[in-house]
């Protein structure tokens, strides 16, 4: 095998990489005793972290902006958060650390927490009137958790076995420790915006009091309460309430709980809807049997019966009435055609046409109809009418 060398720049710089790149030595807790501590005008702090039996150099920098204690002081026990590093000037590792908090400490948290619990619930935050409803059956669910805890590997699994057919979209954030704040409420932030997405499922499996205390900070319950998408609270734990279950429109246990929730079983959807269709059938059915027996008692009762004949009796007298005022109509008709026949034929007898024809004539002198010879003159020009012409004469002699 060929020598490999390095030098120690290289060396030191290998190691850096190593270290800030094992998922191992990032974001964890570390507890112990402080000692050599310096706080420096720079606005950095150092000190060494000991037990009975070792010590870590451990550096804040800017430790004023993460919120550091600034009364820490020699033999104080505490216990920090941070990350591996290594200073490749010296070849020495050291803690960078983001957070730092007395032993004790904790019930100052819970102090805080009270007092923020408190406040939203005096703002009305945690009425039930502002909980959205959780939809029956969801068709698109998003989840924000950890992309490669076991939280979400739980929700899928749970959610595909109760319902196959179940889209699921996953933001993973982190959700614990410096920054997971601001992930929870960016992933939240993202799924409501999102209009296909139903349901958001945010939150994560077990851990320690701290491993949960992002789910107790004030801006990421108000995350959950402004979703305008019905939203889960799914954090596993055992103490009381965490701010974020009593914003949430639904509380959950654990997540694989929430999952539960949310998702109905398919063949149990199938077969309610087969049980409805049956007792509807059956409804419809019996429903059916009764109007049919309430119609075959009316057919047989007395009082449809006479109704029946009563009806049949007043057709006929109709029909009889009927008939008597054709009669009448058509007596008066007959009547009234002799009347005007007769009346006819006088009209025709008065006509002077009929009168010509049975020999007379009309004598006119000028316009005027001649009706005695004392009308007329001698020598007087006058005109006969026939039924069949007229003749011009002039008078010659008239006998009275």
């Amino acid at each position: 095998m060929k020598d490999r060398i390095f030098t120690v720049t290289q060396m030191n710089k290998m190691v850096k990489e190593y270290l800030e790149g094992n998922d191992n030595f990032n974001n964890f807790f570390l507890k112990g005793e402080i000692s050599g501590i310096n706080y420096y005008k720079s606005g950095h702090l150092y000190f060494t972290l000991k037990d009975s039996r070792a010590s870590v150099k451990c550096v804040s920098f800017g430790y004023k902006l993460k919120k550091i204690p600034e009364d820490l002081k020699e033999g104080d026990k505490v216990k920090l958060f941070g990350r591996v590093t290594l200073y490749e000037a010296s070849g020495n590792y050291q803690i960078l650390v983001a957070h730092v908090e007395k032993e004790g400490s904790l019930g100052k948290l819970f102090e805080e927490l009270e007092r923020t619990k408190r406040e939203l619930a005096e703002g009305g935050y945690f009425d039930r009137k502002y909980k959205l409803p959780i939809p029956k059956l969801p068709q698109n669910i998003g989840i924000v958790t950890s992309g490669t805890g076991a939280a979400v590997k739980d929700i899928i699994k749970t959610a595909k076995l109760r319902y196959e057919n179940i889209n699921i979209y996953v933001y993973p954030a982190k959700v614990q420790g410096i920054g997971s704040e601001k992930e929870i409420i960016k992933g939240i932030k993202t799924l409501d915006k999102m209009e296909e997405i139903d349901l958001i499922i945010a939150g994560r499996g077990g851990g320690s009091v701290e491993d949960l205390w992002s789910f107790n900070k004030k801006e990421v319950a108000l995350a959950y309460f402004n979703t305008k998408t019905p939203i889960v609270s799914a954090v596993g734990h055992e103490i009381d309430n965490l701010l974020t279950d009593l914003t949430a429109d639904l509380r959950a246990s654990t997540p694989t709980h929430a999952a539960e929730l949310v998702v109905p079983k398919k063949d149990l959807l199938i077969q309610t809807l087969e049980d409805r269709r049956k007792k509807l059938n059956n409804n419809l059915l019996a429903n059916l049997r009764d109007k049919k027996e309430k119609l075959e008692t009316l057919r047989r009762s007395y009082i449809l019966r006479s109704y029946l004949e009563t009806v049949v009796d007043k057709n006929n007298l109709l029909m009889d009435r009927e008939d008597r005022l054709k009669k009448v109509i058509s007596s008066n008709l007959t009547r009234k055609k002799h009347l005007l026949e007769v009346r006819m034929e006088k009209l025709r007898s008065l006509n002077p046409e009929g009168i010509l024809k049975r020999g007379y004539t009309i004598t006119k002198a000028g316009n005027k109809v001649i009706k005695s010879v004392g009308e007329l003159e001698k020598d007087e020009k006058i005109e006969i009418i026939y039924h069949d012409g007229r003749v011009i004469s002039r008078v010659e002699e008239i006998n009275r």
